[in-house]
């Protein structure tokens, strides 16, 4: 048994977790693909993951439509990143839709990258505006 295999039966398809180290270091990720044994690219347990870069601002009742509308914007990232990176929390999030979008061609190509990102950015939008996941959408308080 290997040090890792612990965590790696909590990191499955759907579940939210936290990144602990690098430039998106507190960011909350959503697992899209799970790679136990690695790739020739990335020869290590490692994960697919999409996350919020930017999280949307704090809507009052009082803002008018135009500006909810920009606060309630998302900026995504996609990433892939080694197991011993990720914290895994109790939280699920559904992303069935991104399965076909989100793979490892999508790095290959910039262009592939980013309408990846855009299909991403209006699926975040969709479920933040429809209440769901209030957790997911809000960083975290250091």
């Amino acid at each position: 048994m290997r040090p890792g295999d612990i965590v790696e039966e909590f990191l499955k398809n759907g579940r939210v977790a936290i990144i602990t180290r690098g430039r998106f270091a507190g960011k909350k990720v959503v697992i899209v693909k799970v790679m136990d044994d690695g790739s020739k690219t990335h020869p290590f347990g490692h994960a697919l993951v999409t996350g919020v870069e930017r999280y949307p601002l704090k809507v009052t009742r009082r803002m008018g439509k135009q500006r909810i509308a920009k606060r309630s914007k998302v900026k995504p990232f996609i990433k892939v990143i080694n197991f011993n990176h990720l914290m895994p929390t109790r939280y699920t999030l559904e992303m069935e839709s991104l399965k076909g979008v989100i793979n490892n061609d999508t790095f290959k190509e910039p262009s592939q990258r980013e309408e990846a990102k855009k299909t991403i950015k209006k699926t975040f939008e969709e479920k933040h505006s429809a209440g769901k996941n209030k957790w997911f959408f809000t960083p975290l308080r250091f």
